[in-house]
């Protein structure tokens, strides 16, 4: 096999697994939306259609109903507002104070500093359900509301993250930069907000999507702090025990409707943002 050959089959081989990889993660968005426009009837022909048909005609179907159940909820449009500001505040707030801790431990020389970052990492490694129970007893005992509650909550587990993201980035600027500002008498505050800052955009942009996306779509800790204060729950915990509208059974096409429905968001972020999360995920990839 010539070498021409070799290559012509391996861009093959590539493109096949590329495919494949692309239906399997496709795939199950398709299937959501395509049973969002399903009847209950609908959805339960045998065997499953891959569009909306009538069971009687076998004709192209689609209804809009499941939409108008979930927009004419009221704890849907209510967990809409929740999710939207318990998300956008654990952003700012994680980014804002990981920007400065990943200045501080990124350019900054002070005592201590390896053993904070070990002590930032070790943060990262408990997961939810071992403290669900000890962060309930606090919150209860302290009389917290909901969604404050879980602004609090959710920093304690996004603030690690954002802070050893932004470290490395930090690190990865030039060191010249802020020594220069410091030549031209600028202060560690302006060399920070002035100059370094607007460097790390991209690290920002990425690092505050995925803080916004986490937010945006926990579970555990929302069902827990919400379940004394129904008006607090957010996105995933209402869609999880969406009320029936029109179906008899468990409403799977109003589910799949919500649960399309509160994606939107996180498409148009990741739409608008995209050339910066690109550069921010690639970022420090090739040294020169």
């Amino acid at each position: 096999m010539t070498s021409a050959t070799k290559h012509r089959v391996n861009r093959i081989l590539l493109w096949i697994v590329i495919v494949i990889m692309a239906i399997w993660m496709i795939f199950p968005f398709y299937w959501a939306v395509n049973s969002s426009f399903k009847t209950e009837a609908q959805l339960a022909m045998t065997p499953a259609t891959f569009v909306p048909r009538s069971p009687l005609t076998n004709e192209v179907a689609f209804t809009w109903r499941n939409y108008e159940a979930v927009f004419s909820n009221e704890a849907f449009l209510r967990a809409i507002v929740n999710s939207t500001i318990v998300a956008i505040t654990v952003t700012l707030v994680a980014l804002i104070i990981g920007s400065f801790a990943g200045f501080a431990l990124g350019k900054l020389r002070y005592r201590g500093k390896t053993g904070t970052l070990y002590i930032i990492l070790s943060m990262t490694m408990f997961p939810a359900i071992a403290v669900l129970s000890g962060l309930y007893a606090v919150i209860t005992t302290l009389g917290i509301s909901a969604i404050p509650s879980l602004i609090i909550t959710y920093l304690l587990f996004s603030l690690p993250f954002t802070a050893w993201v932004l470290t490395a980035f930090f690190k990865e600027l030039p060191t010249e930069i802020f020594q220069s500002a410091q030549v031209d008498g600028a202060s560690p505050f302006q060399t920070f907000y002035m100059i370094m800052l607007p460097l790390t955009a991209p690290a920002l942009v990425t690092t505050g999507l995925l803080t916004f996306v986490g937010a945006w779509n926990e579970y555990l800790f929302a069902l827990t702090f919400t379940s004394v204060q129904p008006d607090a729950r957010t996105l995933p915990v209402v869609i999880a025990n969406f009320p029936s509208q029109f179906s008899k059974q468990i409403p799977f096409g109003e589910i799949m409707a919500a649960g399309i429905i509160s994606s939107i968001p996180l498409f148009l972020l990741v739409f608008i943002f995209q050339r910066r999360i690109v550069a921010g995920l690639t970022a420090g990839a090739v040294k020169g």
